[in-house]
C-alpha cells in the first residue's frame, strides 16, 4: 500500500504527514497528531459517534473518513472547543448538569451538539433527543445530557 503526504490543520495547528492511503482520519488524529480526546467506540462502524469531529465546521464521524479525504481541510477536535482556556457554555453545562459518567462518549456528543446548537439555538427537548440519535451513551440514560444541551441553549441566548 502506498503512502500519501497530507496536510491537515487540527485546532489551528498544521500537521503534515506521510500516511497510508487507507488510514482512517480518527487514527490520524490519535496517532499522528496525538490528540486522544477523539475516541473509537464501535470498532470503526460509525454507529457510536464517539469519534465525531468538525471538518470545516461540520460534524463528521472520523472513523468513516480517510485521512487523505481531509487533506487541505480544517478540523476541530474536542481539545479545540475551549478557546483561551475558557470552556464553551456547552462544556460548562455538561459539568453543571452532571451530563457524563465514564466520559467515553462525551467528546463526540460535545462536538455533535456544538454543531446542533449552531443550527438550532432554541431546541425543544424532543429536538435535542433527535439530535443525539447518532451518539451512543451506555452510562447516563441521556436525561442529564439533554438537560445540559437545553441549559447551554438557554444560557447562550437561544
Amino acid at each position: 500500500m502506498s503512502n500519501q503526504t497530507v496536510t491537515i490543520t487540527i485546532n489551528g495547528e498544521a500537521y503534515e504527514e506521510s500516511v497510508p492511503q487507507r488510514m482512517l482520519l480518527v487514527d490520524f488524529i490519535r496517532d499522528k497528531a496525538a490528540l486522544t480526546g477523539t475516541h473509537v467506540g464501535c470498532t470503526y462502524e460509525g454507529v457510536c459517534g464517539a469519534c465525531t469531529v468538525h471538518l470545516d465546521g461540520e460534524a463528521v464521524k472520523s472513523c468513516l473518513m480517510l485521512a487523505v479525504q481531509a487533506d487541505g481541510h480544517e478540523l476541530t477536535t474536542v481539545e479545540g472547543l475551549a478557546q483561551g482556556g475558557e470552556l464553551t457554555q456547552l462544556q460548562k453545562s455538561f459539568n453543571e448538569k452532571h451530563a457524563l459518567q465514564c466520559g467515553y462518549c462525551t467528546p463526540g456528543i460535545l462536538m455533535n451538539m456544538t454543531e446542533f446548537l449552531k443550527d438550532n439555538p432554541k431546541p425543544t427537548e424532543e429536538e435535542v433527543r433527535r439530535g443525539l440519535v447518532g451518539n451512543l451513551c451506555r452510562c447516563t440514560g441521556y436525561q442529564h445530557i439533554v438537560e445540559a444541551v437545553l441549559d447551554a441553549a438557554d444560557k447562550q441566548g437561544g
